[in-house]
């Protein structure tokens, strides 16, 4: 009797389900499509957000600096040949930069944020072995290979050439070496394999040490074994700190939003206010230009470095150019040909939101 109950209870289940999917198929779909939704303006959503009120500032400020007693212990393990990685919830910028400010003082540090949408990789590490020539020079050690000795010609040499530099055996002292911080390593502008590769084969260089952090929670599937345990050689710090990802949210747009040029200028105007003040100059100088000449096809780049020199912003074509690339890996300009055939630079802005981001970046 309870065998024939449990077959009876089996089938009517069978043909419940069976039931339900002919009922589900026969009913008619729904209408609705997502571009019925009425998005708002993404600077409204991010206003409602800036407005809220934040909690726990006091409990997270705490949490931070409690991690301050571990300073030295992170610096003992960067001299001993290990990367820092820090995991964790919470943004982790502002430990990893307080960190950077206060126990390294010693070393030469390069950052790169990794939550910006693009980042020009050999510029970076032009600069670290700029950096790590000038310790050289200081220890009276100048010479690589057939390089002259008044002049640093990295901006010629190949990656490989200069990843060479950074691994060479220049110093026994193993104290000499350059910091490079990287604020999201798994960020969008450094997920792809061959970059990882370059970070990887940077990090492993003798006089290279690498703090970075991540939030992703695939991220360790970026690196294979070998660049975990060789290149990286990460010692993983579990740092969770609760704090607002505010910075790095800023570079990505937010869902169900539409994107406005106020939040353009805003993004613009961080992004310049992070760098050097012959920079924001520069970019001064292009935007004048274009909101004087606002028909125009964009400003020659001739015409720009006559100008920037006349006003001492730049030494050089190649500081120039430094500038330009800094400023196209952060999407602030653009280039194109006019119809004289000359490369023109241009702000892809509107002439209104160009005046407000010049008027933000001169206060």
């Amino acid at each position: 009797m309870e065998s024939n109950d449990v077959e009876e209870e089996e089938f009517e289940f069978s043909r419940n389900y069976f039931l339900a999917k002919e009922l589900g198929t026969s009913s008619k779909k729904s209408a609705c499509k997502l571009s019925d939704i009425n998005i708002v303006d993404e600077q409204e959503l991010r206003d409602a957000y800036a407005n809220l009120e934040p909690k726990h500032d006091r409990e997270i400020n705490d949490l931070i600096n409690s991690y301050k007693k571990s300073y030295s212990e992170w610096v003992f393990i960067l001299r001993c040949g290990f990367g820092l990685l820090m995991y964790g919830f919470g943004s982790k910028k502002f430990l990893i930069e307080d960190f950077a400010s206060s126990a390294l003082t010693d070393y030469s540090v390069v950052v790169i944020n990794g939550y910006l949408q693009q980042i020009h990789l050999k510029q970076v590490v032009i600069t670290l072995a700029e950096l790590l020539w000038d310790q050289l020079k200081m220890h009276g050690k100048t010479t690589w290979e057939n390089a002259p000795k008044n002049q640093q010609p990295f901006n010629t040499k190949s990656m490989d050439d200069l990843i060479a530099f950074l691994d060479g055996p220049h110093l026994e002292d193993k104290e000499c070496f350059v910091c490079v911080v990287v604020h999201n390593i798994d960020g969008p502008s450094l997920r792809d394999s061959d970059t990882q590769q370059y970070l990887a084969r940077i990090a492993a260089c003798s006089h290279i040490r690498v703090v970075a952090s991540i939030d992703h929670v695939n991220a360790p599937l970026l690196w294979d074994k070998k660049m975990v345990h060789t290149q990286f050689n990460w010692y993983w710090l579990h740092v969770p700190t609760f704090a607002p990802y505010n910075i790095e949210g800023t570079f990505f747009p937010l869902i169900l939003a539409h994107s406005g040029s106020a939040q353009t200028v805003k993004t613009a105007s961080i992004v310049l206010q992070s760098l050097t003040p012959n920079a924001q100059s520069v970019f001064k100088v292009v935007a004048e230009h274009q909101l004087a000449h606002p028909n125009e096809e964009g400003m020659p780049l001739n015409n720009l470095y006559t100008i920037c020199r006349e006003r001492f912003l730049v030494s050089s074509q190649i500081t120039l150019n430094a500038h330009l690339t800094e400023f196209k890996d952060h999407e602030l300009v653009k280039t194109r040909r006019n119809s004289d055939g000359q490369d023109c630079i241009y702000i892809p802005l509107t002439s209104e939101a160009l005046e407000k981001l010049v008027q933000e970046i001169s206060h």
